[in-house]
C-alpha cells in the first residue's frame, strides 16, 4: 500500500471510540487527525490517540481519507466538503438524512472511493452465514423474517429526543444493519409493502439529568413490511420499539433444503446454526470474515478492496428501501424501490490483527 494513508476523524462522540480503537489495528491506515464542534472533546481525543487535533477544513486538506462520524443531519455537509476536496469519504449510517440527499453525495463522489457503515456485515458471523448460503447448504432461498424488538431507548438513553421525531424511529435508527444485511444475503430489493404504527403518544425519559421528563412521540415507532428481492426471495422485517425484546432470531433464512439463523447484524461475530431438512439443529464452523474486528473495519476495505463491499451504493440502496417502506406505511400502497446496487462480494476468512 506505500505511505500509511491519513485518515481524518470529524466527530468524536461515543462511536469514535469504537473506531479509533479498531483504526489502530488496521495495517496500512494512520489516524492522523481528529475534529469536532466541541474543541475539548476534539482534543480529549487526539490526546488519547496520538492523533493532531484540527478544523474541518484543515483536517480536510491534511487527509487522505475522511471519517464522517457527526450526526445524522451533517453527513451530507461533511461529505460533500471532503468530496470537493478530492477526498474520499467513509461514513456512519446513515449515509444521508434523506434520499435526495444521498443522491446527491453518490453524484458528487464519482471520483472519489465512498464507503458508509454498516460495516458489521463484513465480520466472521454475517460472512461465515454468507459463505454456507452461497455454498448452497440450504438449498435456494425463498425467504427470510428479520426481527429486532426493544422497549426504545429512553430507559438508558439521557436524550433520546431523535428517536421519536420524524428522521427516526426503530427503522432508521436500526433498518440499515438489518436491511444491509438482507440486502448482502439475498441482493437489491425491488419493491416493499409495509404497515406501520405507535403504541404509545409520549414516553418518558429513565436516566440522565432529564429524567422523569415526558417526551411526545411525532413518529411511528413499529415498522413490518416485505420487501421483495430481485432474486424473487421474500424478506419480513419487523422492526419496534413497542415490545419489551423477541426470541425470534435476529434474522433466518429459509430455504428448500434448510433454514439458517444469522447472528445479529449489529455484531461483527456469533454463531450461525442451520437446521436441514430432516435434520437437526448445528453450529457452522467460522469460514469467512475478518476475524477479531469492530467497527470501522469498513474504513480498511474502502481502501484495499478492489470493489468496497461497504459502498456508498449500497447504503443508498438500504436508504431508498427504508424511506420506500415508510411511504408505503403511509399510502398503504406497495412502492416499487428506484436504486439497485450489486450484491457485495464475499469477505475471505483473515484476520489482521
Amino acid at each position: 500500500m506505500g505511505e500509511p494513508v491519513k485518515v481524518g476523524m470529524i466527530g468524536c462522540g461515543k462511536v469514535s471510540v469504537q473506531y479509533t480503537t479498531t483504526l489502530a489495528n488496521l495495517p496500512g491506515l494512520v489516524l492522523y487527525a481528529v475534529a469536532d464542534l466541541d474543541p475539548a472533546r476534539a482534543l480529549a481525543a487526539a490526546t488519547e490517540t496520538g492523533a493532531r487535533s484540527l478544523g474541518v477544513d484543515d483536517l480536510i486538506d491534511a487527509c487522505d481519507l475522511v471519517v464522517n462520524l457527526t450526526i445524522p443531519a451533517a453527513h451530507t455537509e461533511v461529505a460533500l466538503r471532503a468530496i470537493a476536496a478530492g477526498k474520499d469519504v467513509y461514513g456512519e449510517k446513515p449515509l444521508a438524512a434523506t434520499l435526495d440527499e444521498a443522491k446527491t453525495i453518490i453524484a458528487k463522489g464519482a471520483g472519489v472511493k465512498l464507503g458508509c457503515a454498516p460495516d458489521t456485515v463484513l465480520g466472521t458471523g454475517f460472512q461465515t452465514a454468507r459463505h454456507h448460503l452461497d455454498a448452497g447448504l440450504i438449498g435456494r432461498p425463498a425467504a427470510a423474517v428479520a426481527t429486532m424488538v426493544t422497549g426504545g431507548p429512553e430507559p438508558w438513553h439521557p436524550d433520546p429526543d431523535f428517536y421519536y421525531r420524524p428522521g427516526g424511529g426503530p427503522l432508521l435508527d436500526m433498518g440499515p444493519y438489518y436491511v444491509t444485511a438482507l440486502v448482502a444475503l439475498l441482493g437489491p430489493v425491488v419493491s416493499v409493502i409495509g404497515a406501520s404504527s405507535r403504541a404509545r403518544s409520549e414516553r418518558v425519559i429513565g436516566s440522565g439529568h432529564r429524567q422523569g421528563e415526558r417526551l411526545p412521540v411525532t413518529t411511528d415507532t413499529h415498522v413490518t413490511g416485505v420487501l421483495t428481492h430481485a432474486s424473487g426471495a421474500l424478506s419480513t422485517l419487523i422492526m419496534s420499539f413497542d415490545g419489551a425484546t423477541s426470541r425470534a432470531p435476529n434474522i433466518e433464512v429459509h430455504g428448500e433444503l434448510g433454514t439458517m439463523i444469522v447472528p445479529d447484524p449489529n455484531r461483527f461475530d456469533g454463531d450461525v446454526l442451520v437446521h436441514r431438512v430432516g435434520g437437526t439443529w448445528e453450529t457452522l464452523p467460522v469460514a469467512a470474515g475478518y476475524r477479531d474486528t469492530g467497527r470501522g473495519i469498513g474504513v480498511y476495505d474502502l481502501v484495499t478492496a478492489p470493489r468496497p463491499r461497504a459502498s456508498g451504493e449500497v447504503a443508498l440502496h438500504v436508504l431508498d428501501v427504508m424511506e420506500s417502506l415508510l411511504r408505503s406505511a403511509a399510502t398503504g400502497r406497495a412502492e416499487t424501490v428506484e436504486s439497485t446496487c450489486e450484491r457485495p462480494e464475499p469477505v475471505p476468512l483473515q484476520s489482521l490483527v
